[in-house]
Parts: structure tokens; sequence; C-alpha cells
């Protein structure tokens, strides 16, 4: 039985149209959890010492909804687009996340500063999951569902995770693992069945209180970990703390989201990115906004627009992708409900995507840029002027700059990279460290800034343009894929001399991976086209699948300097036709 079906919880949500008045209601706008936190924003007061997402915001919310001070909204809806639904207040989220809390730290033995893998499509648990980690002082490490086996190996044995909660799709990857992974002590699988040695999420939670007292938490202690994927080496562990990813959308303005108690927010990216963290928990539920979730197991363009018409989704966030999907439909077809700000981030959007988006259902789309270190570093806010192949202006909280290689600024219209100032004060939403690796978290910063690695121009209006990566990266559909992880994978094949790994440019995902592979001589006269299908299938089974190569090319030698260093650039550029 799963969390959302227990028939002793009433959902008893009556939907009205979203409220926009909220601004000018006095008696809304004394209670707002945001407003209470303007003295530390006007530089009166200083920052707490002390901080706890789930105690100082979420449980704020519950004590506001309770006395009737804030709009009939749900905190969190969710479908799955075959009948079933969720839909939890506040004070529902605390009844729930207090159990599950429970169930990790009574059933499943966890204390503070214990790390917990979750890897968890969109559905309800996963929320349940962060929330109660919030409580507990766990720290969580999200995982998309792609991961292989040897995703999960690496994860578990890098962060030394002493607990998993997956699915029973993944559990037998995890099972032909978990003999090399000497932390992990308890495995809890959320599904309906059971398996050997696995905990069942829903019936341990299903016994336990709703009495758990919240621990106490310092603004700097630890409270998720993404992997992160760099141009060489394996994902590195970024590390956030309760003040980078909590208390700093309360030291924002409405920048990027502009949410308000009566909107609601639908993002569709997975459950592993940072993204899903920003713009599905901390930022929407600090102004006590609603989270709108589909389970969305495949990205049908159909769904996603039916959805906005069937349901009062304020604002809807996603990878560039997913827009250009959207304009490939007739839009006029389609009369959203409610709909009034869209939001693009992970890469770059075309203009001309832009363009049709707004011709044909009169709305702007809105740049965000952004990282794993730091969340969204530049925005097009909302009643900003849009420039089209812009990302915008400066988040607020962060001094970005483009600098060149001596850390020195350039002027505006020259191209460097765009780096975010880190000293003499490090701003709040930054990364802590990258966990157990001083040596990258150090080259990270060049003189008094963090350099993102992109390169980018900056105009006399303070708007950014973003020019390409400065390393090898890939970002495809919004997922960041390192090369080295691929070529890795390939050079396991037998057919497999030598490869090197690009990006590609593509209409649809913006960019691809493509491996341009040397061939053992044992292979030479295959069917190239039958092996490159063989090569692309034994990517998707070694590592997750969607940094498998879109594109594979033969080639009987690679490009490389005279001590034998691969010149990717020179491929990289042939790609985009920058030769």
């Amino acid at each position: 039985m799963k969390v959302f079906k227990l028939q002793s919880l009433k959902f008893l949500w009556i939907l009205k149209p979203p409220n926009r008045t909220f601004h000018g209601h006095p008696r809304l706008l004394v209670s707002d959890v945001h407003s209470q936190y303007e003295p530390i924003r006007r530089g009166k007061q200083e920052l707490p010492k002390y901080f706890n997402y789930a105690s100082d915001v979420l449980d704020k919310w519950a004590e506001i909804e309770k006395a009737g001070k804030r709009p009939p909204n749900p905190a969190f809806w969710w479908i799955n687009g075959k009948g079933e639904e969720v839909k939890w207040s506040f004070e529902e989220l605390g009844f729930l996340s207090r159990k599950v809390a429970n169930v990790l730290t009574k059933e499943c033995g966890l204390q503070k500063g214990d790390r917990l893998i979750v890897i968890l499509p969109r559905i309800p648990e996963w929320w349940l999951v962060n929330v109660a980690c919030m409580r507990a002082g766990i720290v969580l490490i999200p995982g998309v569902s792609q991961l292989s086996a040897k995703d999960i190996l690496y994860r578990l044995q890098a962060s030394k995770a002493t607990c998993i909660i997956t699915t029973d799709k993944l559990a037998p990857a995890v099972d032909s693992v978990a003999p090399e992974c000497h932390f992990l002590k308890t495995k809890l699988m959320v599904s309906h069945g059971r398996r050997e040695g696995w905990l069942n999420f829903a019936e341990l939670y299903k016994n336990q209180a709703d009495d758990h007292s919240c621990v106490k938490t310092r603004m700097q202690d630890p409270m998720i970990i993404f992997f992160t994927s760099g141009t060489t080496g394996s994902p590195k562990m970024t590390q956030h703390s309760q003040g980078s990813l909590g208390f700093r959308p309360l030291l924002s303005e409405r920048y990027w989201l502009d949410l308000t108690p009566s909107g609601m927010i639908w993002n569709t990216a997975d459950t592993g990115w940072i993204l899903t963290s920003v713009a599905s928990v901390y930022d929407p539920w600090v102004f006590g906004s609603c989270v709108f979730i589909h389970n969305l197991p495949q990205t049908d363009s159909a769904v996603i627009l039916n959805t906005l018409c069937r349901f009062p989704i304020d604002a809807l966030v996603g990878a560039p992708t997913l827009f250009r999907m959207l304009v490939q439909n007739d839009l006029s077809s389609y009369k959203f409900m409610n709909l009034k700000y869209c939001t693009s981030g992970g890469e770059p959007l075309n203009p001309e995507v832009m363009e049709q988006w707004k011709s044909q259902t009169g709305l702007d789309i809105h740049e965000v840029y952004g990282q794993t270190e730091m969340g969204v570093i530049c925005s097009v806010f909302k009643g900003m002027k849009i420039k089209p192949g812009s990302m915008g202006k400066a988040a607020p909280l962060y001094d970005v700059q483009i600098i060149d290689k001596n850390a020195n600024i350039l002027p505006p219209g020259q191209q460097g990279e765009i780096a975010v100032r880190s000293k003499p004060i490090r701003p709040l939403g930054f990364f802590s460290e990258y966990v157990d690796n001083p040596k990258k978290t150090a080259e990270s910063e060049r003189g008094d800034f963090y350099v993102t690695g992109d390169r980018g121009t900056m105009d006399e209006d303070g708007y950014f343009h973003f020019i390409g990566r400065d390393d090898d990266i890939i970002i495809s559909s919004g997922y960041r894929i390192g090369p080295f992880e691929v070529e890795s994978a390939l050079i396991e094949h037998p057919a497999v001399v030598e490869t090197a790994v690009v990006s590609s440019p593509d209409p649809l995902r913006g960019e691809v991976v493509k491996a341009f592979v040397v061939l053992s001589p044992a292979f030479s006269s295959s069917d190239l086209k039958s092996l490159a299908r063989d090569l692309q299938d034994h990517v998707k089974k070694t590592t997750a699948p969607y940094k498998y190569p879109r594109k594979v090319e033969f080639v009987q030698e690679l490009p490389k300097t005279v001590t034998g260093k691969i010149k990717r650039n020179e491929l990289r550029d042939k790609e985009w036709g920058r030769v």
C-alpha cells in the first residue's frame, strides 16, 4: 500500500482559481514566511546561527494555514495520468514527513549527518523522503532513475551512504553491487511487493507515529549532495548546506519564479537534478506555493499540453528540449487554464523557439542559467526586457562577471569566462565543497572568483550571453554528461581501440553525444551500422542510458598533440562548423 493510497488521510482540498491579489491582501501579507525575513534582507539583522528548512519554513506555513491565513491551495499536488491523485496541505506534509523521519531514524537507524541515497521517479515518496531527511538532519543524495549498476556502485562507495531508497525496478541493480559497498547497512524499497534483504517503505511507514521532533541544525550543516559530471574523472560530490539551498530563497526577492501562496508551479526536471530541488521544493515552498507534479514516465508533448489545459498551473519550468518539443504541435488548439510564466534552464534556448512559443501562446519564455554548485546564477526576471539569446542578469546574492585567465574583469562585449565573486565573502548560495576532493574545490576558484567553466559575454545593460563550455562537458536535453564516463564505457567494448567523445549539434536536444571510434583490426570488416548500434547498446548497459552516443563515427585515427593528447577541441569545432 503506497503512501498516497492511505485511507486514513482525507484530501479535502477544493481548489479555487488562483488569487493574484495576494500582495494587496494585508491579512495574508503580514503572515508570509518570506516577508518575516525582510529585516535580514535589508541588513538590519544578522543571519541566524541555526536554521532548519522543515521547522522554520514548512512548519511555519502549516501554522499560517491552520490559522486560515493562507489561500485554499494545496502545498503539493501529484497526478500520474491514470486517475491517481494526491493533494497535501502543509499540515498534511508535516504529518506524513514526520512519520517518514521516524522510519529513517527508528527503523533504519540513521542519525544526523548520515548519508542516504534516494533514486526514485516523480512519485510522492520522493518529496516525503526529502522533508524527512531535513527533519532528521540526514544528508540526502538524489540520483536519476536511469542510473546503471555501475553508477550506483560508484555513488555508494564514494559517498559511504549507509542507506538507499529505490523502487523494485532498480533493486536488482543495487543487489548486484551491494556486496562491494561496505558502508551500506539498510535497503528500503518503495513497492507493492517484497524482496529479500529489503525493508518495505509503505509497511514501515504505516505503523509509525507522527511525533518526530525536528533536529537542531546550523546554517552550514550539510543537507544534500549532488553528483555532478566533470570533464575528466568520475562525477564529483557537490555538497550544499541548510543555508545554501534552504535559507538562500529567503534572502532573495521573488526574482525568478515570482510565486505567491496562491500560485502553482510545475517543473518537469528529473528528481536527480538540482533544478528539481530548487524549483520543486525549496523556492516554491518558501513562498507557500503549490508544487504540482506529473509522474511523466515519458516526456510526451500531448500529455504536457493537456495537463496545462486541465490544471491551474501558473508557472512551467523545463529544459529547452521541452519547449522545442511543444512548439512542434499546433498550440492554437490548446487553451491553457492559467499558465502565465514559463522558464527554461539547463542549456541555451534557441531564439526561434522562443518566438514560435510567443506567437502561438502569447507567453514569453524566461531563461535561467545556473549550475549544481550555485543554483540559479542568472535569470530573466519577470517584467524584465527579454533579449533573445540572453540568459538575463545576475541573480540576487551573486556578483557575476566575465573574466580572463588571470581573473581580471573584462569590459562589456568582450568574451571570457563566466565567473561569480567568491571572496572576500562567500555568497550564501554557494556549495560547501566537493566532498573528499579539496584539490577540485580549490581549482574551482581563480583569484576572487568561482569559475563556472562556461564562456560568455556581458553587454552594456548587464545581460549575459552564453557562448559555450570552456571544457568538454556535454549538456544534452538538460543532462550534464562528462565525456570521460562515455569514453570509459566505450573502451570496455572489444571492438574499440581508442575513442573521443564530443558534443554535436542537434535541433531538438541542443547538443548530443558523438563518439569518434578507432576500431580494433579484428572488427575492421564488420557491418559498421550494426556495430554502431552494438556500441550504443553497450554504453546504455554500462552507464546511465541518457549518456549513450547518439552519433558514432568510425575513424582511422584521432587527432593528437605532440604529447599524445587527443585534440577534442578540434573534433568538436569540426562538428559545430567552426573550422
